[in-house]
């Protein structure tokens, strides 16, 4: 098996929705820039509060992506 080198990164991802769509966004949104994404860990889940309602869904994500190897 060939050796590998994986990085990680926080995100915070949003949705008026929910803290899974939260968490598909800051996934979604790091693919754009980044390959070889491999699993995404929630750390912490919150909403934020306007006028006394639930305005958005915010969760923070460690995501982790393979890191190529040059030669």
């Amino acid at each position: 098996m060939a050796e590998s080198v994986y990085k990680f990164i926080e995100l915070v991802g949003t949705s008026t929705e929910s803290w899974e769509k939260a968490a598909a966004t800051a996934v979604e949104a790091a693919a754009k820039t980044l390959r070889d994404l491999r699993v995404a860990e929630v750390l912490e889940q919150d909403v934020q509060i306007e006028n006394g309602k639930v305005a958005a869904y915010r969760t923070k994500i460690r995501l982790s992506f393979k890191v190529e190897k040059v030669d």
